[in-house]
């Protein structure tokens, strides 16, 4: 068994990883990189107007053969792991004949950013994966892990050919809702596995600011308990633990969660996968209305649900009279300052960062000091910190361990036993 790391041995983001067994071919994710060949971002719209074989030549996207619309399919499938941008977002391209295993909220969520998100990939032919449910693609056995991570219903695949054995890690962590999985791994972890794929997405960046997601719905509670003026949560609508979070915080301090359409719409979607997952219905949770938001519900899902929501729709009329009691979810976006219009007197105001620091720039910060808002930072991330990548690593105890989504490939070696770091599109047999 061969594989090859088309992006991702030197950079996090764009994940792209082949696996090659006698005359199958298959690859795990196919992601849109986060940074340039500068190291700057990267800039989606570098990718408007541009036919596949300029953007092969610019090499934004990997010259694979058999994977892209109008060639003849020499990829049997792929495997997504999660529904983060960088590691599904350049599926536009491919051959949409081409079987995409992945998780039913991955699919969920990839079809909710479809409507609302400027990256649509469109349609593709999906095929459903579960916890430890075997499948088979031509010469390869394939086991998906469900895994701790930010991005909802995340999974890790053992992939078995040729008698060897290879796990590819995804993106997770061990101290999200969901830490329970990494601890039932380092009980019962996969044996005799030839090669890991390991992602360190956290391999320096220093300390987290929150221990992990208990502790961030704890300093979210603490927040509400003293506030006096309405208080802002940026999050991602998808990152579902920390919704999470941020409804039990309000159900503590019976403060009112006053989410957007496009939150409740992800809610009501992914109610089919887990009960658990808060709804607009909800005790303490109100919703409310951007015409954006309702403009792309009625479109291209239904003007009925416009009106099943409008059941706990707040107005900003009302949003004022009961500011002091409420988080609204908002973000860092266009719609901000459109929302500060609509809101008495916020000078003093709160706003809780509940993102990655790295995209809390400067510009930003200073709009908030001359609007009179706080920030504060309260947030974990959604990635293994460097001692659980240890302990995961020991678990699976790899004959070779291949760093991969890190940009600091080169301190493995010294952290971890048989390393083996590859470039980009380097060949390396199993």
């Amino acid at each position: 068994m061969q594989l090859i790391v088309h992006r991702g041995t030197k950079e996090i983001g764009g994940s792209c990883v082949e696996l090659i067994s006698k005359n199958s071919r298959i690859l795990i994710d196919f992601g849109m990189p986060l940074v340039n060949s500068s190291q700057e971002p990267f800039d989606s719209k570098a990718l408007y107007g541009k036919s596949i074989d300029e953007l092969k030549t610019l090499k934004i996207l990997p010259d694979i053969k058999g994977l892209y619309e109008g060639e003849k399919q020499k990829i049997e499938a792929i495997l997504l792991s999660h529904s983060h941008l960088d590691h599904y977002g350049f599926m536009r391209y491919i051959n949409k004949d081409i079987p995409v295993y992945l998780s039913r909220g991955a699919q969920e969520l990839i079809q909710v950013s479809n409507i609302f998100t400027p990256n649509s990939i469109g349609s593709f032919n999906a095929q459903i994966i579960g916890h430890l449910k075997t499948f088979q693609i031509g010469n390869f056995t394939i086991t998906p892990y469900l895994v701790d991570h930010s991005a909802f219903d995340a999974y890790a695949f053992l992939i078995e050919s040729e008698g060897k054995r290879l796990f590819y890690s995804g993106d997770f962590r061990a101290h999200g809702r969901k830490n329970i999985l990494f601890k039932r791994m380092l009980k019962n972890p996969p044996k005799d596995i030839d090669c890991l794929l390991m992602e360190g997405t956290m391999m320096g960046r220093g300390n987290q600011l929150y221990e992990n997601e208990t502790a961030v719905e704890n300093k979210i509670k603490d927040v509400l308990e003293e506030h006096k003026n309405i208080t802002f949560l940026f999050a991602s609508s998808q990152n579902i633990d920390r919704i999470v979070s941020a409804y039990r915080a309000c159900l503590k301090t019976d403060s009112i969660f006053v989410i957007n359409l496009y939150t409740a719409f992800i809610l009501d979607k992914l109610k089919a996968v887990s009960t658990g997952i808060p709804q607009f219905d909800w005790k303490n949770i109100r919703v409310y209305f951007l015409h954006a938001h309702a403009n792309k519900i009625a479109e291209f899902v239904s003007v009925k649900l416009l009106y099943k929501y409008n059941q706990q729709r707040i107005k900003f009329p009302e949003i004022n009279q009961k500011k002091n009691n409420i988080l609204m979810l908002t973000g860092k976006n266009s719609f901000f300052p459109i929302i500060l219009k609509n809101i008495n007197n916020f000078k003093g105001a709160k706003i809780i960062y509940s993102m990655w620091e790295g995209y809390l720039d400067d510009k930003f910060r200073q709009y908030c000091k001359e609007q009179g808002l706080t920030i504060e930072q309260i947030h974990t991330s959604g990635h293994a910190t460097v001692e659980d990548l240890k302990v995961f690593a020991k678990a699976l105890n790899p004959k070779t361990l291949i760093p991969i989504h890190t940009f600091e490939s080169k301190k493995y070696p010294a952290i971890f036993k048989n390393v083996k770091v590859l470039k980009d599109g380097e060949e390396f047999k199993i």
